[in-house]
C-alpha cells in the first residue's frame, strides 16, 4: 500500500520555527511532526511514502533517507512548482500512487492520504477495515469538537455513509468535521486534473452526492489536533503527553519531586538542582538546563540552554538558543534556532526570528526581526 501526506508550502503558520526547518521535520515531542505519521502508516503495511512538497523538498529527502532505511519503505517526493491545493498534489502524484505492478490489476489497493499538521492516535488500521467494508471510493475521518459553528461539519447516516457537508452551522446540524484523514480508492484520481483544486469544496461535495463517501469517526477516547501553528502546537503536545500516560508510560519521566507527570526528557539533557519541570513539557536532546528553573506547558528544542531561575510558561524554544538568568518567558512565546535571551528580561508572546539577540523586554505580543 501506499500514502500520499500532503506537506504543502512554507509552514508560515509556524513561524519562526519553519524559518530554518521544512515544517514536517519540525520536533513534536522530540520526533519530527511526520514521522509520527509515517510510523504509523508502516505499522498497517504501508511500504511507500510520497510527500507532496513545495518547499526545501531537498531538505526533506536528505533528512528522510535514514528513516526510509530505518523502517525499510521507500520514501519519495512530490514537487509542485505552483500551489495545486488539497486535491491538486493527488492528480501530479498519479503515476507514484498508481499500483501497476499489482497482482490483481482490477482492483488496485486503496491508498492513504494524509495532512501533514494532524496528531492524533492514527487508525489507519480501523480506517482500512471500515473502507473495505463499505467498498465505496473514499472514507474520511471525523472528529467531534464542542462549538461547530467555528468548522465545516460532516453530515452522515448512522452506517457511515455521507449527506452532505454543511459550512460554520448556525444551528446544529452536526458536531463532526473532517479530522484530516483519508483512504481512497485508486478511482479518485481519475476525478482530479493537475491545477488548484480544493478536495474539501471541490472533490468531496461531488463524491457525496454519488455516495461514494464516508465518514468514519474518531473514538471519543482518542485525541486530535491539528499542529500547524504554536498555540495549537503545545494543547496538541499536551493531549498527546497525557496519551503516552496510559498506552505508553515508559516514554516519560518518571515523577519526583522537581518532575511533574506528563514530561519527556531525552536522556542526553542535563537538569540542575532545585528545578521544577512540568507538567505538560518536552525537554529535547542536549539541553541543558541550570538550577532553579521552572518549565511548564513548553517544549524545548535541542542544544537550548537555560540559565539559572528562569521561568518558561506555555512556549516553545527553537534549536540552540541560550536563555539568560532570571528571564521570565511565557504567552506562547515562539524562538526561532539560535536566538540569546539576555539575564533578567520578560519575553510575552513574542515571536522571535533566527539568530536574534534580544537585549530588552518585550512586554506585549510582538514579531522580533
Amino acid at each position: 500500500m501506499k500514502a500520499l501526506i500532503l506537506v504543502g508550502g512554507y509552514g508560515t503558520r509556524l513561524r519562526p520555527l519553519t524559518l530554518t526547518s521544512p515544517k514536517p521535520l519540525v520536533e513534536f515531542c522530540n520526533k519530527p511532526i511526520v514521522l509520527h505519521q509515517i510510523e504509523a502508516l508502516a505499522k498497517v503495511g504501508v511500504t511507500h511514502v510520497i510527500l507532496a512538497v513545495s518547499y526545501k523538498a531537498d531538505l526533506l529527502e536528505a533528512e528522510l533517507s535514514s528513516i526510509s532505511k530505518e523502517l525499510g519503505i521507500t520514501i519519495s517526493t512530490s514537487y509542485e512548482e505552483v500551489p495545486l491545493g488539497t486535491a491538486g498534489p493527488l492528480a501530479l502524484a498519479k503515476q507514484l500512487i498508481r499500483d501497476d505492478d499489482h497482482a490483481d490489476a482490477s482492483k488496485p489497493p486503496p491508498f492513504f492520504v494524509l495532512n501533514s499538521d494532524v496528531i492524533c492516535p492514527f487508525p489507519f488500521q480501523d480506517m482500512l477495515d471500515f473502507h473495505r467494508k463499505h467498498a465505496r471510493e473514499g472514507t474520511i475521518v471525523v472528529t467531534k469538537v464542542d462549538e461547530p459553528s467555528k468548522y465545516g461539519v460532516v453530515v452522515f447516516e448512522n452506517d457511515g455513509k455521507i449527506k452532505r457537508f454543511v459550512e460554520k452551522p448556525t444551528e446544529f446540524v452536526s458536531n463532526k468535521i473532517n479530522a484530516g484523514l483519508y483512504i481512497f480508492n485508486q478511482d479518485i484520481l481519475d476525478r482530479i486534473e493537475v491545477k488548484p483544486t480544493s478536495i474539501e469544496k471541490d472533490i468531496f461535495p461531488l463524491m457525496a452526492s454519488e455516495q461514494q463517501l464516508y465518514a468514519y469517526p474518531l473514538k471519543d477516547s482518542g485525541f486530535w489536533m491539528d499542529v500547524g501553528q504554536p498555540a495549537d502546537y503545545l494543547t496538541g503536545m499536551c493531549m498527546y503527553l497525557h496519551e503516552l500516560r496510559h498506552s505508553s508510560p515508559g516514554a516519560l519521566a518518571p515523577s519526583s519531586p522537581h518532575i511533574h507527570p506528563p514530561v519527556i526528557i531525552d536522556p542526553s539533557s542535563s537538569i540542575g538542582s532545585d528545578c521544577h519541570i512540568g507538567p505538560n513539557v518536552v525537554i529535547g536532546p542536549g539541553v541543558r538546563i541550570e538550577d532553579g528553573v521552572r518549565i511548564r506547558r513548553s517544549a524545548i528544542f535541542r542544544d537550548t540552554v537555560i540559565r539559572s531561575h528562569s521561568w518558561i510558561d506555555s512556549s516553545i524554544l527553537g534549536w540552540k538558543c541560550v536563555i539568560g538568568k532570571w528571564v521570565r518567558i511565557e504567552n506562547v512565546t515562539v524562538t526561532g534556532e539560535d536566538v540569546i535571551i539576555k539575564d533578567e528580561l520578560y519575553v510575552n508572546g513574542g515571536r522571535i526570528l533566527p539568530h536574534k539577540e534580544i537585549k530588552e523586554s518585550i512586554p506585549e505580543p510582538s514579531i522580533i526581526m
